[in-house]
């Protein structure tokens, strides 16, 4: 359910936009973002950057920068100046996609927020925007593959 959600917004999101994510361990957030690469067009295996923080895949239709806060503390990932990424001031335009992102203590201002999460033995995932998401419409994103969206 995951990657095929992941996949439908590769297809669907310009770059510019920014989702952050959050879940419980084995929710499916790195499953989510290997189907973005797959609906980006991505070629390289989509793999947690728990130890490097930050891989970058350039060879899709966008670059794709995947994060993941799960080692840091917010006062770390602070530190890091990770709005660069989502300004798109020192690398190329992409999308963003940032696991563990209750660890960000400065969100950008638009993003769509993904939370993961298993009910009765199935994941599940909660999407909401928040700002202005570029060219996404929720409603066009099949119901079987969110719970809501707000």
């Amino acid at each position: 359910m995951t990657q095929k959600l992941g996949e439908i917004l590769g297809r669907r999101l310009p770059a510019g936009n920014v989702l952050l994510l959050e879940g419980d361990l084995g929710t499916g957030k790195t499953s989510l973002i290997q189907g973005l690469g797959k609906g980006l067009g991505i070629s390289d295996a989509i793999v947690s950057p728990t130890f490097t923080l930050i891989n970058e895949y350039h060879d899709g239709r966008v670059p794709l920068y995947h994060l993941d806060l799960y080692r840091l503390t917010p006062q770390q990932v602070d530190e890091l100046y990770l709005e660069t990424y989502w300004q798109g001031v020192e690398v190329p335009p992409g999308i963003v996609a940032i696991e563990w992102s209750e660890r960000l203590l400065h969100r950008p201002s638009s993003y769509l927020f993904i939370k993961l999460n298993h009910k009765k033995g199935a994941r599940q995932a909660t999407l909401q925007t928040v700002g202005s998401v570029h060219n996404l419409d929720l409603e066009q994103v099949p119901l079987a593959l969110r719970s809501t969206s707000a």
